[in-house]
């Protein structure tokens, strides 16, 4: 394991995991959607910020996961994915800075910057996804894979730690209050972000590729990606891995969506939810090593089984937990495996795809991976709606694993065909 990670690449393009999750835990899970309704829209109905919110999320996901498969092959045909993880990172750098300086009632503004700085944050994921393959050997993908999840875990949680602490303890770090506490992390966020994304753009070296003139590079990145389009059927195994990511990651995203939710439906504490967030990140640290080992010993294939085993199994414990002491069983359990099942995908995937085309097979698995957010909200919409049962709703989520699971062993079967 130490030849294959400790090495001036491995550990430079970890960091950028490090750095990039604390948009991830910071903003996206933890302050912006709080300060979002208690702050910048609280003179706004609670329905008109939550369409608002709804918007920003759904518009940036939308617009990765159409761009992405184009964005992969133009990078791949140019050489140039380090060039655009330069440019999207400056984007979601800048415009997560920018949240600090938006006035309270400007719910608009921080909408739209929230957008920007997601675009920033999943573009720039595509194209670190796809340097696995420049940085880690072929047969040590999984360990490397695991060991930037790993790093990202604790790199999020380190920041998310220092950043509740501002909020309960602001006059600590010198601000008047958690308003400014809160307005002063997505400061801390973006600084965090492009510090650690230095590391990645001074020592990772992306492997040649041929040069074209910026003209014909769109023309031709949009004429080969027809036809990756037309000729998938030559990746059968890439296909049926890709169905199978599709359903078992929307399982993934969606209890992880509806997770604090849930917490507050059922009368729990904000407090302890946010201290559960804070408890995955840290068991992440550890599991996603974990889980990278299994994958480089045994086998990727059944390291994902057994994630999506322990996902299913907490699906039907949510339906039974009443206490936070239970929720926080639940966050255990998740951490363990979050981790893990996304190491993994990432590395078997890169494993059975063209190292010369990473750039834009990894397009499509970021596409799936953003469309991965439908058929699991509309599972749990419809069998609330047939019920009126919220328990039975999250237990509709198990169909995507079992479907999920059911796919992957297509998958293998085919793979290399």
């Amino acid at each position: 394991m130490a030849s294959a990670v400790w090495n001036k690449q491995t550990v430079s393009w970890a960091l950028f995991d490090w750095g990039n999750s604390a948009f991830a835990t910071t903003v996206m899970v933890v302050f912006f959607p709080v300060f979002f309704k208690q702050y910048w829209s609280a003179d706004v109905s609670a329905t008109e910020s939550t369409a608002w919110l709804a918007f920003a999320n759904g518009g940036a996901s939308f617009v990765l996961a159409v761009l992405a498969p184009l964005l992969g092959t133009i990078g791949d045909r140019g050489g140039a994915r380090l060039k655009f993880l330069f440019g999207f990172t400056l984007l979601g750098v800048v415009t997560t800075a920018g949240l600090a300086f938006v006035h309270q009632g400007e719910w608009q503004l921080a909408a739209i910057l929230f957008a920007l700085g997601s675009i920033g944050f999943w573009g720039g994921i595509i194209f670190y996804d796809s340097l696995l393959i420049d940085v880690a050997p072929r047969d040590k993908l999984d360990t490397v894979s695991g060991f930037g999840y790993s790093i990202g875990y604790l790199g999020g949680g380190v920041l998310l730690a220092i950043n509740i602490w501002m909020t309960q303890k602001p006059e600590f770090f010198g601000l008047a209050n958690a308003t400014e506490a809160v307005k002063a992390s997505f400061v801390t966020v973006a600084v965090w972000w492009a510090l650690f994304a230095i590391p990645i753009f001074m020592n990772v070296h992306e492997r040649s590729a041929p040069s074209v003139r910026k003209g014909p590079a769109l023309r031709e990145s949009l004429a080969e990606l027809a036809k990756t389009v037309r000729e998938v059927r030559r990746y059968r195994g890439v296909v049926f891995f890709l169905l199978s990511y599709w359903m078992y990651i929307d399982g993934v995203n969606t209890i992880q969506k509806m997770a604090v939710d849930y917490g507050l439906a059922i009368g729990l504490p904000s407090s302890s939810l946010v201290m559960a967030i804070l408890m995955v990140q840290f068991i992440g640290f550890p599991a996603a090593l974990l889980f990278g080992w299994i994958g480089q010993r045994i086998s990727a294939i059944v390291g994902i089984f057994i994630c999506i085993a322990v996902y299913a199994g907490v699906t039907v414990y949510a339906t039974v937990l009443n206490t936070a002491t239970e929720f926080f069983i639940m966050a255990a359990a998740t951490g363990c495996v979050q981790g893990g099942i996304q190491a993994l995908s990432r590395s078997y995937y890169g494993s059975i795809i063209p190292a010369e085309r990473s750039g834009e097979f990894f397009g499509f698995y970021n596409m799936m991976s953003k469309f991965a957010a439908v058929l699991g909200p509309f599972l749990m919409g419809a069998t609330a709606l047939l019920t009126g049962d919220s328990r039975s709703a999250i237990l509709s989520i198990v169909v995507l694993f079992i479907g999920g699971a059911a796919m992957l062993v297509v998958a293998a079967r085919n793979r290399g065909t």
